[in-house]
């Protein structure tokens, strides 16, 4: 994992596309502005872990068979 310092209206890019941009600092809350191209879909982690399970459980497949055909197309 890359740890980065960054103060109130610096930025980090990620690529040529996407910027990460710290907006405010309170407290124990930190707020980034994110910008991205339109067909980059960004959520939060949580949010991101509960759709794709979600994914999952809707196709019917357990996780062990979904994980042996993420390995079989990569």
């Amino acid at each position: 994992m890359l740890v980065l310092t960054r103060r109130s209206e610096e930025s980090i890019k990620l690529g040529d596309n996407i910027t990460v941009t710290v907006l405010e600092i309170k407290g124990n809350q930190v707020r980034l502005g994110i910008e991205a191209p339109a067909g980059i879909r960004v959520y939060r982690k949580e949010l991101y872990e509960k759709i794709k399970s979600e994914n999952v459980r809707s196709s019917g497949l357990s996780i062990s068979e979904f994980k042996k055909i993420k390995e079989v197309l990569k």
